[in-house]
């Protein structure tokens, strides 16, 4: 029989925590620089990809920022609706549907050009630490990828 430690109940050993208080925090980073651009901070992932990629399937797009279609919906719609991007049906699979981004929405690029650089200034991490941080978190959201 395995016997807990009360050590394992405490909030302060919990990687969990540490990943969910941390991440709030970075995103409430976002804030003061994604509202003068009218931007959730999903949304702003969302254009991240595209201005990377360009043309992208819900479905990839999905998997890229770990979301689901239930969740991917309404930021698309809420784009579509600011003008940024456009949804079309994929020619060689009608259920398939294509993001790309309008002018604007690529237009929007050079206005948040400055947002990684910015926040990357208040989380105050070395450009070693930064990178060792990345590879660590990716290292955990492969080991919990389905």
């Amino acid at each position: 029989m395995h016997t807990m430690n009360p050590a394992d109940m405490k909030l302060e050993h919990h990687m969990c925590f540490h990943l969910y208080a941390a991440s709030k925090e970075v995103i409430r980073c976002y804030k003061p620089f994604l509202d003068p651009l009218d931007l959730t901070y999903t949304q702003y992932l969302a254009l991240l990809v595209l201005w990377e990629q360009g043309t992208v399937s819900v479905k990839e797009l999905g998997e890229k920022l770990y979301l689901d279609s239930g969740t991917m919906t309404p930021v698309l719609k809420k784009l579509e609706s600011k003008g940024y991007i456009r949804r079309t049906r994929a020619q060689q699979d009608e259920r398939s549907v294509l993001i790309s981004l309008t002018e604007e929405g690529q237009a929007l690029k050079a206005k948040a050009d400055g947002i990684p650089a910015s926040v990357c200034n208040k989380i105050n991490l070395t450009e070693d630490e930064k990178q060792l941080m990345q590879q660590m978190l990716r290292r955990i959201l492969d080991g919990l990828r389905d």
